[in-house]
């Protein structure tokens, strides 16, 4: 069975039933067997019914709102998306399915929390208009933690994709901002939003969270949220420290930066977990102000990663083909360009 593409046009659609009809007609033997799979009319609301059929969908309607569904999420456009749920209210909660980006299905609202990456083109965007998305999902009775028996609330979904407009919705309409991934979910298994926010590095939610209320639970969190008080201490483990100041540099917390550094913490030793390290991070995820100030403290930029034998400034140029604005890239990749011996 096929899946519907990640860019939906309707009018594609409505081609391919005219000329799944035209076929038929014309006496086209593998046209006349699939139209002849829901009827023996070779009319045109035949050849639609087999092509919704064909992905998946028990009727040409159902095919068409899903469409239009997902058109109207994927634009940002609340208004025609409420104007939707006016005529179909099941949309707020309805799973997407059958689609060849997300083929394991999606609730709308956590649909509208991964709406940072696209997915037909490959690449993290600002998304506007989400968070109008998501309270319109929500009024209209969408789930605020999702739906039961899911591997993570749509909050972490949100933190592990960026999306502090919609962490901010969620929250404001009683999200649990301590709810833990199962331990089989993917992304960070069995860990908070917050966590998930600050491993993959979506600094805005961490703040959004951090202002709710969500407190660190590790050294690690303690140095995303830009706070090691009560957590560095002269018994903090190295590999620990080493964790938090890559997590501060991907999150450009630069006083704490400064602090691991005074407690002893290597500036260009590797995460033993994660394989991560903090000027390497902090220039694939172009923060500029982090390389900057690691530079200034010593780093070395001409450090390798064991794995991929590239520096720093490989992993910036690598990367930036991964984001819709490559602005912060380029001025990582100048900076960088300046200091690397094998530049």
């Amino acid at each position: 069975m096929p899946n519907l593409p990640a860019r939906p046009d309707l009018g594609q659609l409505r081609r391919q039933a005219k000329e799944l009809q035209r076929a038929a007609t014309a006496g086209d033997a593998d046209a006349l067997r699939r139209v002849g799979t829901v009827s023996q009319r070779l009319v045109l609301a035949s050849a639609q019914l087999a092509i919704a059929r064909e992905y998946g969908f028990a009727s040409w309607p159902r095919l068409r709102i899903e469409v239009l569904r997902r058109e109207a999420l994927d634009s940002g456009d609340a208004a025609r998306l409420r104007a939707l749920l006016r005529e179909e209210p099941e949309l707020a909660v309805a799973r997407m399915d059958h689609w060849c980006d997300h083929r394991k299905g999606a609730s709308p609202l956590g649909y509208v929390a991964m709406l940072r990456y696209d997915t037909s083109r490959g690449l993290w965007r600002d998304v506007p208009g989400s968070d109008a998305l998501a309270r319109t999902l929500l009024e209209a009775g969408a789930p605020v933690d999702g739906e039961s028996g899911e591997p993570e609330t749509t909050l972490i979904t949100a933190a592990s994709y960026g999306d502090a407009a919609v962490a901010r919705v969620l929250i404001e309409a009683g999200a649990d901002i301590e709810a833990r991934a199962a331990s089989n979910a993917g992304g960070v298994p069995g860990a908070t939003a917050l966590l998930h926010a600050g491993v993959f590095g979506m600094t805005a939610v961490i703040d959004v969270l951090v202002a709710a209320g969500a407190r660190p639970a590790s050294i690690e969190q303690a140095a995303a949220a830009g706070n090691v008080t009560g957590f560095l201490s002269p018994t903090t483990p190295l590999q620990a420290r080493v964790r938090a100041l890559v997590m501060a540099a991907d999150h450009q917390r630069p006083a704490v930066i400064d602090e691991l550094l005074a407690a002893g913490t290597p500036i260009d030793a590797i995460d033993e977990q994660w394989g991560r390290q903090a000027l390497r991070v902090a220039a694939q995820n172009a923060r500029v102000a982090s390389v900057e100030h690691l530079l200034a403290r010593g780093a070395d930029p001409d450090v390798r990663d064991p794995q991929h034998q590239r520096t720093a400034l490989d992993w910036c140029r690598h990367a930036r083909n991964d984001v819709a604005d490559r602005s912060a890239h380029d001025l990582v990749e100048a900076i960088l360009q300046a200091v690397t011996t094998a530049a």
